[in-house]
């Protein structure tokens, strides 16, 4: 790639309206030389990777997924990781269920890594420029409430739906009320439908067969629940096999990570 072509891909990251041949034909009317233009190549690009740098810490921060210790892919110990499909767990650190609009369910006991991994999976995503964001069950289920209670259901369920990545960690840890319930469907079915690179992550120590026992409305969840799973990539630690149309259910053995200390994260929406 020559300089002008540089500059070009520069100007366009940095949505500059500035035609590269303009530039081209100003260097040449000022008598630059190869190296002025070298530099001033240089230059944009410093500014480029400057921008992407601001991009993904803009993108964390809001994510909140921990800062000062992440959870990253890096620092999760894969050779603690036993099975035959092993490798079906590392590939996810391509990021491939998001561009192929797949959920990730990461199901077990406690200590098997879960939370690690799902974090892992969102701090990828700010890595390569895409929203992620992280909140507990309970969490969820206490800002449905409120939103309801002053009126922001619709402000708070267009927050839960813009993010390409939606980790929801600890399913199965309290029981929704019937209105919490339709609201939950009412997540499930517009990510469902969302466009672009999407999916949601899931973690819990329960089967989601299971997961019914936490919710008020049985019908209203069995159809968030056939969106939840209809083209899903589910990994048991330890756990029962998951059978459905579309599934791919992969088992797998880990070691006790030890629990890291819990992060201060910033408040809810």
């Amino acid at each position: 790639m020559n300089n002008i072509e540089a500059l070009r891909k520069s100007f366009e990251e940095l949505r500059l309206r500035v035609p590269a041949e303009d530039f081209a034909a100003f260097a040449m009317e000022n008598d630059f030389s190869e190296e002025i233009i070298e530099a001033i190549t240089q230059t944009f690009e410093m500014l480029v990777e400057k921008k992407q740098e601001m991009s993904i810490d803009f993108l964390l921060k809001c994510s909140r997924l921990p800062l000062k210790n992440p959870r990253t892919f890096a620092n999760f110990k894969f050779d603690d990781v036993k099975g035959r499909d092993v490798e079906r767990l590392k590939s996810i650190q391509s990021l491939a269920p998001i561009y192929s609009h797949k959920n990730l369910a990461f199901i077990g006991p406690t200590g098997t890594g879960k939370t690690h991994l799902a974090m892992a999976f969102g701090y990828e995503c700010c890595q390569k420029l895409m929203k992620a964001y992280f909140i507990k069950m309970t969490e969820l289920n206490d800002l449905f409430t409120e939103a309801r209670k002053f009126d922001r259901v619709s402000r708070i369920m267009t927050r839960l739906v813009k993010p390409s990545c939606l980790i929801i960690d600890e399913v199965g840890h309290c029981v929704f009320d019937a209105e919490n319930t339709r609201l939950f469907f009412d997540l499930i079915d517009r990510r469902y439908h969302k466009e672009g690179c999407s999916n949601i992550v899931f973690t819990s120590n329960k089967q989601p067969v299971s997961w019914r026992q936490n919710f008020t409305e049985e019908e209203t969840l069995l159809c968030a629940l056939d969106r939840i799973f209809d083209d899903s990539l589910i990994f048991n630690f330890n756990g029962d096999s998951h059978r459905g149309l579309k599934r791919e259910v992969i088992s797998l053995t880990t070691k006790k990570i030890k629990a890291a200390p819990i992060m201060e994260q910033p408040e809810l929406l």
